[in-house]
């Protein structure tokens, strides 16, 4: 256990290989895992999350599936329980919280592969702008946000809201004829006092 299959295995395809030689220290799990690890390192956003935990001081340790967790992490920002930067796991509690909490695990693996899928860092803006459109919908930055839905929304313990209707309002808004003065019966008009 712990070993790759050898390379004549079925289970092991050509890009499974590549994966293997590359980054031969990740072979417990899936070639799936190994490719997201070798993606992360390669495009520098499991770097990044390696130097935001240098910078916060978070202590780091090896989790499964190929991630690393930062345990109690203590700046304000962002304000979620938990975060990740690449294949760094961030967490407000111990080790313990992330043993009993399989599925927020499972939630913040889904995006670790979102990094892999979106070359790195350019997942920043992207998910930030999914919030923002999020937020727009629901008054909530998760509940519409493409990455949280295909995180699993549940697993993060997000709820579906339902959509708030802004743009028939604005719409309305936008399409009321200006106020015209002399139309106002409550403003007195020249020649004529009340």
């Amino acid at each position: 256990m712990g070993f790759f299959p050898p390379f004549g295995a079925s289970r092991t395809t050509p890009a499974c290989r590549l994966a293997l030689l590359a980054s031969p220290a990740l072979v417990s799990g899936g070639c799936t895992l190994r490719v997201r690890a070798v993606a992360n390192a390669v495009n520098l956003s499991t770097a990044a999350g390696l130097l935001l935990a240098g910078l916060t001081r978070t202590r780091v340790e090896k989790g499964p599936q190929g991630l690393v967790f930062g345990t109690n992490y203590k700046p304000r920002l962002p304000l979620a329980g938990a975060f990740t930067v690449g294949n760094v796991v961030f967490y407000r509690a111990g080790r313990a919280f992330i043993d009993s909490r399989p599925d927020l695990l499972e939630h913040e693996a889904r995006h670790a592969t979102q990094y892999a899928w979106c070359l790195g860092l350019p997942f920043l803006p992207l998910y930030a702008a999914c919030a923002a459109y999020s937020w727009w919908r629901t008054g909530d930055p998760g509940s519409r946000n493409f990455f949280e839905r295909n995180a699993g929304l549940a697993l993060g313990g997000y709820r579906e809201l339902p959509t708030i209707t802004r743009l028939p309002r604005l719409r309305n808004f936008l399409a009321r004829p200006p106020l015209n003065p002399s139309s106002r019966s409550d403003i007195p008009r020249e020649g004529i006092r009340p």
